[in-house]
């Protein structure tokens, strides 16, 4: 109560963890980053600090770091894995996924498998609370519809209808130590036991001005055989390839987001014994 206070009185900009505004503002080694705004940190705030599952959804609260996530058996494996990636372990033990999501970088990585399995932020204030999908939630680069007394609290993540038969996550990026995204996917599909594709969802993080989820992607896979997939796939990559935004995405982006769809897909339609894909 007492931060959503501040908040509302002084419009000071949470801080947790950092590893994105410090760096954004820092002024040269040894000197104190100067900030536009005043800033609360919130490190402290055990309320934002816990994993917990109720009613089938999983909530991960804002202040949650990497490395908690990375370990909590709760939270689903490509949102895990993504954690796992981010940078040295330093980093994932100060980072957090309120901030993460909050600093709206194309190139953040939690939003990516966040994004495709439906998650909704809750926001709250003073006055109250109010949930949307992430997808919305992220309005552009370093853009969010977070209000000026608002603090993200939880991100929520839903039970698929049915679980996953198929589960896959890539980041391509540089050295582990810092290791921002070239780009990213997550991809997931379940399979019923006749080999039809009842569900199948992708995103792509760093293809563009935010995290894509690629829905008309998925419609065009829904209901296919494993053996249609098969055979229909090196069309459905060219149909794919026209939706990706050139403007957004150089060539080599699109190229790369191309084979990394294609081998996921490639590997489903085998009906590999195992559940994650590598």
């Amino acid at each position: 109560a007492e931060a959503l206070r501040i908040r509302k009185e002084t419009g000071a900009h949470p801080i947790a963890g950092g590893t994105d505004l410090m760096v954004s503002h820092r002024r040269g080694t040894g000197v104190v980053p100067k900030f536009p705004w005043p800033v609360m940190i919130i490190t402290q705030l055990k309320e934002l600090q816990k994993i917990e599952e109720e009613d089938g959804e999983v909530s991960i609260y804002a202040g949650s770091t990497c490395h908690e996530i990375e370990v909590a058996e709760l939270v689903p494996y490509q949102v895990r894995k993504a954690a796992s990636l981010m940078g040295a372990q330093s980093l994932r033990n100060l980072a957090t996924i309120g901030g993460n999501i909050c600093n709206a970088s194309p190139k953040g990585d939690l939003p990516v498998p966040l994004i495709m399995l439906d998650a909704r932020v809750e926001l709250v204030s003073a006055t109250g609370k109010r949930q949307m999908l992430l997808d919305e939630f992220i309005d552009g680069p370093k853009r969010t519809k977070l209000q000026d007394d608002e603090l993200l609290a939880r991100i929520i993540i839903p039970q698929p209808k049915a679980p996953f038969t198929y589960l896959w996550y890539r980041k391509i990026g540089t050295r582990r130590a810092n290791a921002i995204s070239k780009l990213s996917m997550s991809a997931a599909a379940t399979v019923d036991t006749h080999g039809i594709i009842v569900d199948f969802r992708s995103a792509n993080g760093a293809s563009g001005p935010k995290v894509a989820r690629n829905r008309a992607v998925e419609e065009t896979i829904i209901g296919l055989s494993v053996d249609q997939l098969a055979e229909r796939l090196p069309a459905f990559l060219d149909a794919y390839d026209a939706i990706l935004s050139p403007q957004a995405m150089p060539q080599y982006r699109r190229s790369s987001t191309r084979r990394m769809l294609e081998f996921f897909l490639s590997e489903v339609s085998k009906r590999p014994d195992t559940t994650i894909i590598e």
